[in-house]
């Protein structure tokens, strides 16, 4: 048996793929929790018929158990929902005498559980950053997949069983990613910061001897001016955009793509004599009040940083709260 820790966000993908090479998959997912859990609702795991895992629905609790069930379920070929905790006998075993509960839906890919043609459909959508739901009536085993109808959930990315029904709703997404206009120092620091927390940084910046591998490695760069790479990044919902040239020249081009779409948030460097400026300008450019107020300038929080790396952290740090509580 393999253990993957990895890749938790491409466990769909990985269950295709394993189906497709006739491995079997069994996609297991987190429908609910209670107390002490250490994973949240719409965390998943899948397992082949050889007992390989890839991803997570505990954090390693029980891991062990649904592994067992897994292939169970996939000799059976049907769908199964289960339950550890506390009130389980079996709770020492699995590792959650704490006080914590989980329920588990255990899916193998085929016919009689989730549809190849539906897992198709579904790896599709989130390849193409289309976010979608993945909706299961519990007592029956009904699927189906969502587009719409759901814009609350898909905003506070919550996946979960529906008040007062038996309907599991399971939110896909797209990964979080962050544009970055300026290759400048901040920029060193922030996008492995960015990483760390599973957010996808993408750099900006067409001048010469700035956005270079040597300086940062693997990351996506795009040496264009701004707004034309905007525009072919196609910023949608998920896409937080940070202005660190300090140059009019980049961030104004770079603001106009960025207010006139749906990103979360809008960053720009500068003192608040300099967005001052920003904003007259934006006003010129035909701007309201309401849209330049989503942009956080001075960018980051206040918490008094000085060096790149401190002002680094400040941006994370509005980032995060702005997707997670910002709301």
């Amino acid at each position: 048996m393999q253990i993957t820790d990895q890749n938790f966000d491409q466990i769909p993908e990985t269950a295709l793929a394993w189906h497709t090479a006739g491995k079997g998959a069994v996609l297991a997912t987190v429908i609910e929790t209670w107390g002490s859990a250490p994973r949240r609702v719409g965390g998943q795991m899948v397992i082949n018929a050889d007992g390989d895992m890839q991803g997570s629905v505990s954090g390693g609790c029980v891991e062990g158990a649904v592994i067992l069930e897994a292939q169970e379920a996939l000799e059976r070929g049907q769908s199964v929902v289960l339950e550890y905790g506390v009130s389980d006998g079996d709770a020492f075993a699995v590792g959650l005498a704490c006080g914590g509960k989980i329920r588990v839906l255990l899916e193998p890919v085929s016919d009689a559980g989730l549809p190849p043609q539906m897992l198709r459909e579904l790896v599709g959508a989130r390849a193409n950053r289309v976010p979608v739901a993945y909706v299961v009536d519990l007592d029956g085993f009904q699927r189906r997949l969502a587009y719409k109808g759901y814009d609350d959930l898909f905003r506070l990315d919550r996946s979960g069983i529906q008040e007062g029904t038996q309907t599991f709703v399971g939110l896909h997404n797209p990964p979080v990613r962050v544009v970055i206009v300026g290759a400048v120092h901040i920029t060193q620091t922030l996008v492995p910061m960015l990483r760390l927390v599973g957010i996808d940084p993408i750099i900006i910046d067409p001048r010469d001897g700035f956005a270079s591998q040597a300086r940062f490695g693997d990351v996506d760069i795009i040496p264009d001016w701004p707004d034309e790479a905007l525009q072919t990044l196609h910023p949608d919902a998920r896409t937080g955009i940070v202005l660190l040239t300090h140059d009019p020249k980049l961030d104004d081009p770079a603001l106009h793509i960025a207010l006139g779409s749906n990103v979360f948030y809008i960053g720009a460097l500068g003192s608040k004599r300099t967005h001052a400026k920003r904003i007259d300008r934006l006003h010129e450019m035909g701007f309201g009040d309401d849209d330049i107020a989503r942009i956080h300038g001075p960018v980051g929080l206040d918490i008094g940083a000085a060096t790149p790396a401190e002002i680094a952290a400040s941006i994370l740090g509005q980032i995060v709260q702005t997707l997670r509580v910002s709301k």
